[in-house]
């Protein structure tokens, strides 16, 4: 029969009833496989929720993920997903996948490479859709913490607290509050999560539009591209808040 395979499952609506069988893991543990004193491998089962892992990680003194912080999906689904926030990817930790083909029960390890990553992308949302289920993940964390805040507002965030050399606990803790700030929490108030694509514009597009909109805000992707943010643009719209019926736009956070 039919299968669908969720997460948490916490950004999908039912509308009706599912003619087939759901598959949620519940495949659960934290495995270091592999520790040469600078990379740790660190092996998670798909059921595992990603901000669980990363909390603990940070608390061994695994860094890498910590600007994935607080998205509400787990482990299997970072594989699939190629989850992204505040400038980092799954991809950038993701060292292997582990997954049975449903048709065969064989079992694979697929690398990185052959996931096919991708600006929130991968293989398994194109030509393996459907075809695997993830069993466990192997990511690659370091002992040493770069921090990344390039992002957004994360270095004006720690700035107005007073941090000029933060912690990997201060980078965390600093994108768990921007994240509650300005996006709804699903527990309180059902979502679909914050899923988009940056539109990535051809040079000629780009300078179009800064006509129109000057302060349009951009972030440069080689000579010939430009990222505008997706937010903005529901916001210039007039998307922002507005609702049809019961279903609406976050008046905090357009996308």
């Amino acid at each position: 029969g039919k299968l669908l395979i969720i997460g948490r499952g916490s950004n999908l609506l039912p509308t009706q009833h599912y003619d087939g069988v759901v598959v949620r893991s519940r495949i659960m543990g934290r495995e270091v496989t592999s520790d040469n004193g600078k990379d740790v491998l660190l092996r998670c089962g798909s059921g595992e929720t990603v901000d669980d892992v990363i909390e603990w990680s940070v608390e061994q003194g695994f860094y890498g993920m910590e600007n994935l912080s607080l998205i509400p999906g787990e482990v299997g689904a970072s594989a699939v997903q190629n989850i992204g926030a505040s400038g980092a990817e799954a991809k950038d930790c993701i060292e292997t996948v582990e997954a049975i083909d449903i048709s065969t029960g064989e079992q694979y390890i697929i690398n990185n490479v052959d996931c096919q990553y991708a600006y929130r992308h991968s293989i398994f949302k194109a030509e393996w859709k459907n075809r695997f289920i993830i069993t466990h993940v192997t990511y690659r964390l370091s002992r040493v913490f770069v921090p990344h805040l390039d992002y957004g507002n994360i270095r004006q965030a720690l700035a107005d607290k007073g941090i000029d050399n933060p912690t990997a606990r201060d980078v965390r803790d600093t994108i768990i509050a921007i994240r509650q700030d300005k996006l709804p929490d699903h527990e309180v108030e059902g979502n679909a999560g914050s899923f988009f694509m940056n539109p990535i514009v051809p040079r000629e597009k780009y300078l179009e539009l800064l006509r129109d909109y000057p302060n349009m805000p951009h972030y440069n992707v080689d000579a010939d591209h430009e990222k505008i943010p997706a937010g903005w643009m529901i916001d210039q719209c007039g998307w922002k808040g507005r609702s049809v019926g019961r279903a609406g736009v976050h008046a905090k956070q357009a996308l």
